[in-house]
């Protein structure tokens, strides 16, 4: 038997459509002069995930700047694109940009299935290849852990699924990357 399994209602955030100018504008202009680096020494780029429902997305590195938005899901993964002392700069899946406290966010690895395809089902198979049962049908915009990448194939798992989905289809994790 094979399921179907809709992605919920994923709240991105709730004062960016407010906003008379997209909110990487908001981010770039308001990006510190100083040198941005690596100030945690790991990797930039990297994916990383939202550790609380309620993560506020500032235009600049401080609690000086405002709240450009609001994300209201934990677990939602996003990239760091920058580093300022103990400031991250994030970019959601739909290529939103702004700045975020280091302690809000996880080095847990999540992953969202096809955010670019809406209305698009994508299988979930039992072992990673496409000859394997089909364990399910992930709609776009399905939200769920990763683990074990080998370049082509994720392990992609949450409550209700648990399987194989094709690394090109997940937003959350590189082409070609490797995870163990």
């Amino acid at each position: 038997m094979t399921y179907l399994l809709r992605a919920s209602a994923v709240v991105w955030g709730l004062c960016a459509a407010a906003l008379p100018f997209p909110p990487a504008a908001i981010a770039q202009e308001a990006a510190p002069t100083g040198p941005v680096g690596r100030a945690s020494g790991l990797p930039v780029p990297r994916f990383v995930s939202l550790k609380a429902d309620k993560v506020n997305v500032r235009a600049g590195p401080t609690r000086d700047h405002g709240v450009a938005w609001v994300f209201t899901r934990a677990g939602l993964p996003v990239e760091i694109t920058a580093e300022f002392e103990n400031w991250r700069r994030i970019r959601d899946a739909d290529g939103a940009e702004g700045w975020v406290y280091h302690s809000m966010l996880s080095g847990r690895r999540t992953a969202l299935v096809t955010p670019w395809k809406s209305g698009e089902e994508i299988p979930l198979y039992a072992e990673p290849t496409t000859k394997a049962g089909l364990r399910a049908r992930l709609e776009a915009g399905v939200l769920g852990k990763v683990e074990h990448c080998d370049g082509k194939w994720c392990h992609f798992f949450e409550n209700g699924f648990d399987g194989y989905i094709e690394q090109e289809r997940l937003w959350g994790v590189y082409p070609g990357e490797k995870l163990e």
